[in-house]
Parts: structure tokens; sequence; C-alpha cells
């Protein structure tokens, strides 16, 4: 075995959104650890849920391919809010005005907090940021805000790795290097959008500056009114950003996609689905504006373009590590069941799978970290987990599908979480009500409906907001 680690006292937790909050609470139930200090950039907890109107998408880079961007500027709101007394450094979030979740929020809440079913049964981004903060409440005291990790850097000491953590506050400019045990990654990762390196793309970009984004950039859907637009990716969000804009936009709207993804096919007379995008075409009195698709389609007088083509992994905070977390963006390196660095598994992250109920995930996850850190749990031989990520490659690839657990596979990993942390010798806390619950059959009937149910949903009109459960929308579940 690697055996148990029994000497981890101090702990910093990189992100206060609902995975640091979640890795947060789960170590301080331990019972165990001196310090558990976590570190957000933003000036309040909720991570991605914070909306904020600032979008500035010329600073899209097109091709955008490389993950290792240096930290993100923050723009500053300065006092005139009611109740604010200082700067507020805002940052870029993928959160966009009229954004509804696409989880029931039954399967979204955290375990241990039902306050979300008070809203409607797939609640808006402002719902569940009120939910987040209150979520937050017990761990509030452990949040340095308007804290930005700049660096973390691996240090020996005695032959035991220790982490310098460095910080800066954002509104002092006071700078921090504080050593610690253990740190986790809770930082999410929308952070670097991707934008494919499609031939033509660039000079395409240059001709018609302004005319290509990303949905990380996109907000409302109001300036796309009367525009030829060309929405590329299918994910959750590519879906509903397709439909919004639809609703301004000139018919069809032109859906450019892959393959279909899970749940999201739909059929609609708005939008044209089209295959990939195989080339931008050169300015041309005669093709203006012009992209052929790889069915040698072509298409003149794009005035609009949104890629809804997912983000990198990007760890900038992390650049002096070797082996480096990610050479590619498309998955981190060398992991433990998507949690522990294998060379270093004082370093661990939380919340990087996707296609996952990402809240849950985050608990179970965070269960474990805190009970192998605190020494209630041994972590098998290197050679074991290495076996694992090689098995993990051999199933999924080295590539972006590495972290992807769709179907179902998110709930069998959750479960397996559950699992492991029970496996737990007696602690100073209470497992009983710390360890999240397993996914239940029922839950899975569920998850496999999810797309019905979120059509029966939207299709309530403004209705649906006072839908806070299934009985009340009266969708049939099939097994």
């Amino acid at each position: 075995m690697l055996g148990m680690l029994r000497d981890i006292r101090k702990v910093a937790v990189i992100g206060a959104g609902p995975a640091g909050v979640a890795t947060a609470k789960q170590l301080l139930a331990e019972n165990h650890f001196q310090a558990i200090d976590v570190f957000e950039q933003q000036a309040s907890t909720g991570g991605v849920w914070n909306y904020n109107s600032y979008a500035p998408s010329q600073e899209l880079s097109v091709p955008q391919t490389n993950p290792h961007q240096p930290l993100e500027e923050p723009r500053w709101e300065y006092p005139g809010l009611v109740g604010q007394i200082q700067p507020k450094p805002l940052f870029v979030t993928p959160m966009y005005d009229r954004l509804e979740s696409n989880i029931p929020h039954f399967l979204m809440k955290h375990s241990d907090d039902s306050s979300l079913e008070d809203q409607p049964l797939f609640a808006g981004h402002e719902g569940v940021l009120q939910y987040l903060n209150r979520y937050a409440e017990g761990v509030r005291h452990l949040v340095s805000f308007t804290s930005q990790v700049y660096d973390v850097r691996l240090e020996k000491d005695k032959g035991k790795d220790q982490w310098l953590v460095c910080t800066k506050d954002l509104v002092s400019s006071r700078v921090t290097e504080k050593l610690y045990d253990a740190v986790v990654v809770a930082s999410g990762h929308y952070y670097v959008p991707r934008v494919p390196d499609i031939p033509g793309i660039q000079k395409w970009n240059e001709a018609y500056p302004g005319t290509i984004t990303h949905s990380k950039y996109y907000r409302t859907p109001d300036v796309f009114k009367d525009k030829k637009v060309i929405v590329v990716g299918n994910s959750a969000s590519g879906a509903d950003i397709a439909a919004q804009i639809s609703t301004v936009s000139g018919l069809p709207l032109l859906n450019s996609k892959r393959s279909e993804a899970p749940g999201h096919h739909r059929i609609a007379p708005w939008k044209l689905d089209m295959p990939e995008i195989a080339e931008f075409l050169a300015p041309s009195a005669s093709r203006p504006r012009a992209v052929r698709f790889t069915n040698n389609e072509v298409e003149c007088n794009i005035e609009a373009m949104v890629f809804c083509t997912g983000y990198y992994y990007s760890f900038p905070f992390l650049s002096s590590l070797r082996p480096p977390v990610t050479v590619t963006g498309e998955r981190v390196e060398n992991l433990y069941r998507h949690i522990f660095s294998i060379p270093h598994p004082t370093l661990a992250f939380i919340g990087l799978p996707y296609q996952v109920l990402p809240f849950r995930t985050c608990e179970g996850q965070a269960a474990v970290v805190a009970r192998i850190w605190s020494g209630r749990l041994p972590l098998p031989p290197h050679r074991q987990m290495r076996a694992w990520e090689a098995q993990r490659i051999r199933e999924k690839g080295a590539g972006k599908k590495f972290h992807e657990l769709a179907n179902l596979e998110d709930f069998r990993y959750h479960n397996d979480m559950v699992d492991w942390a029970l496996k737990a010798q007696p602690g100073k806390g209470d497992d009983e009500f710390t360890v999240p619950p397993r996914w239940s059959k029922e839950d899975e009937v569920v998850r496999k409906n999810m797309p019905t149910i979120k059509k029966a949903f939207a299709d309530m009109g403004p209705a649906r907001y006072a839908v806070g459960s299934l009985d009340e929308l009266g969708v049939t579940l099939r097994e």
C-alpha cells in the first residue's frame, strides 16, 4: 500500500464555487486539520454561477488552441451599489442572462441542503446562486475573497512534499506566501475557451472582426437580431443558446455539429442542422462571408457565429510543476480516479469530470479526499494508480473523453466514491451524515429521462416558473 497520509494538517483549497465549498465542508467535518484556507478570486461564493454582463469578446483569440494562458485580469466594479464599500473584481464567466439549469433541482442539489427545491424544477441561474451562497454559510469563515492564487510551487521538507501557495489580494495588491501540506484545486474548467483551428478561420476573422465569438461571451440574444447565424456545437449550452438566438435571428439558424450529443437532439423548424465546417472561404465578391461544410455545401453572408465548443483544462498557477499537470489541455495528466496526482498525492482536483451531475459528484470526491488526507483511508500503491490511468486511456483515449462520464457512468462513479469513503476507519466526524448518499434506481430513471423532462418544462412557457415537481409537470418516465 502507499499507506496512510497521516501528516497532513494544513490544506489550501483553490476556489469557493460548488466544488471548493463542498471540499471545505468535508475537510472541516473531519475535525482533524489545523488549517483549511480557501482562496477565491471573486468577491463571493458561487463560482461559475456568478453572473455579470462583462463579456469582452474582443479578447477572444481566433483560433484558440493553446490551453496555457496567463491568469485572467479582472475588470473592476467600483462602489456605488447599496452596501458595497470597496471595489469588486469581475471575471468573465459563461453564465448568460436567461440560463436555466438542465438538471431537476432534486438531482442537482447537494445532499445536505434541499433548499434548491424551493426553486422551479429547473432553476434559473439567480436561484442557483442564491442556493450556493446559502450552502456556503458554514464555511464562509474559511474563505479569503478577492484572493487570486498566482503560483503553487512544490517544495521538499525532509523528503516530504509541501506546497508554497502564493496569493495576491486583488483589492490591496498584498502578496502572501504560505506553506501547506496539501492543496485542492477546485477552480473549475470554464476559463480557456476552445475555438478549433479550421482552415481559413484566422484570415476570415481578420476580414470580418467581431463576427466570431464563443459561448463564454454570450449574454443575451439581442445582438443577433435579424442576423444570419451559425452556432457551432450541440452540447447542452449550445442547444440552449441556439434556441435563444433563434427567437430574434434570421431563420433558419444554422447549427453545425460533429455528432449528436446525448439527449440534446431536437428537431425544430427554426434551425437547419449542418455538418462540421470544413473551411472558412477567402473573402470574395461572389461568396462574401462564406463557409464550406464537410458535405461541400457553401453558406454565404454569415453575420454571426458562436462557437459552443467547450473549454481547455488550464491551471496557470501550477505551471512550474513537473511532470506538467496538463499538456494538451484536454485532460489532466498523471491522475488517479480523476482526483489524485499520482506523483504527488497531496495534490487533488475536485470537479474535473463532465457530463455529470456536478454538485453531488464533487461531494463524493471531496468525501474521499478528506478521509484519505486525515489518515482514515489508504491510497493504493503507485503501480495500481498508474494501472487505473492506463486502463482509462485504453477505454477513453488520452484526449478530452478521458474525463467524460456519460451514459450514467457518473452515477456509477459517484457510488464508487461513496463506497470508498465509507470504508474509512472511525474518526472524529459522523460519516453517516457527512458522506453523501448513493444514487438510487429511482434517481437513475429520472436521469435517463432528463431530456424529456426538460423539454416538457420548456414547452410550458412562462407557466413553467410555477412548476416545482415532476408530479406538477405530469411527465411519464420510462424505465
